[in-house]
This record gives C-alpha cells, structure tokens and sequence, in this order.
C-alpha cells in the first residue's frame, strides 16, 4: 500500500494582501498610523530648523572663502525652487 501524502499546514490566518480589515480592528489600525504620523511630524519639527542652520552655516562659508557669490546662492535656490514645483 503507498504511503499517504502529507498536505503542509498553513499557519497563521488564511488573509490575503489586499482584503480589509472590518470593524475595531481596522479603527485600530488607523488609529496606530495616525500616532505614528504624528511622531514623524513632530521629529521633522524638531530637525527642520537644525538643518536649516547648517545649511546657512554653510553658505556663509562658501561667501567667506569667495567659492561662490551670492547670485550663485540665489540662482541655486530658484533651481530648487522650481525642481520642487
């Protein structure tokens, strides 16, 4: 007599990728993105001015050690203005 065929085990849930979750689950969920949303909103809120120091630090020192003048300064700060856009 053969011997029988073993049928692998799933485990965990049978869920697939794109269903949604229902109920308290899914607020839940939302819930849980929107704290870390906020989180990332208030670390942004700290970093932003320290970056923008250094940026200006820096530009100070190209004018400093004449690298660049302050057209250049301006002209690289439209460029970004309008990558931006």
């Amino acid at each position: 007599m053969p011997p029988k065929r073993k049928v692998p085990r799933q485990s965990g849930r049978n869920r697939s990728a794109g269903q949604k979750r229902k109920g308290a689950a899914a607020k839940s969920g939302e819930a849980g993105m929107t704290r870390r949303l906020q989180d990332l909103v208030e670390r942004i809120d700290v970093v932003l001015p320290e970056v923008a120091a250094r940026v200006a630090a820096l530009e100070h020192l190209l004018l400093e050690l004449k690298l660049c003048t302050q057209e250049d300064l301006r002209s690289a700060r439209e460029f970004v203005r309008i990558q931006e856009a």
